[in-house]
Formats: structure tokens, C-alpha cells, sequence
């Protein structure tokens, strides 16, 4: 599912956002939520896609998020 979403427009930007979350270390996030809608965010070719990605892999945590004045974000965590 992952390797068929893009996201275009104002800030984070990706051709693939399976290879986002690969370089951000995780192999198996095991939860997944999606929400919202972008205009600018492509799953398998057709818009609209997803506005907000929320994945976690045990304590590592990647979201992307916001289509606001500051445009898309992407942010990876590591809880303790």
C-alpha cells in the first residue's frame, strides 16, 4: 500500500513513501492509520489520497501530516 502513494504540493514531498519509511529505519510498522483528504497526495495514480499517515514499529514512530499555510510535514520519533 505504501509504495503506491505520492505525495505532490507545498512542503514534504515524496515519489514513494514506502522508501520514506524504509530510511527512517523501520522494515514492519505494525499499526497503520491513514485520515483525511489531500488533493495533492496520489494513491495508485488517482487523487484525492490521504492527508495525515500516522505508522509505528515497536517505538520508532513516523507521521506525516498538515496541508495548511506551512504546507505538508514529516516527523520521525523514537519514544523511550
Amino acid at each position: 500500500m505504501l509504495k503506491a502513494i505520492v505525495l505532490t504540493g507545498k512542503g514534504f514531498t515524496t515519489d514513494c513513501l514506502l522508501v520514506d519509511v524504509f530510511e527512517a529505519g523501520m522494515s514492519y510498522p505494525d499499526y497503520f492509520k491513514a485520515m483525511g483528504e489531500d488533493p495533492t497526495a496520489y494513491y495508485e495514480g488517482k487523487a484525492p489520497a490521504w492527508e495525515s499517515y500516522h505508522l509505528r514499529q515497536g517505538k520508532k514512530v513516523f507521521m506525516v501530516y498538515g496541508m495548511g499555510q506551512r504546507g505538508r510535514r514529516m516527523q520521525f520519533t523514537e519514544t523511550p
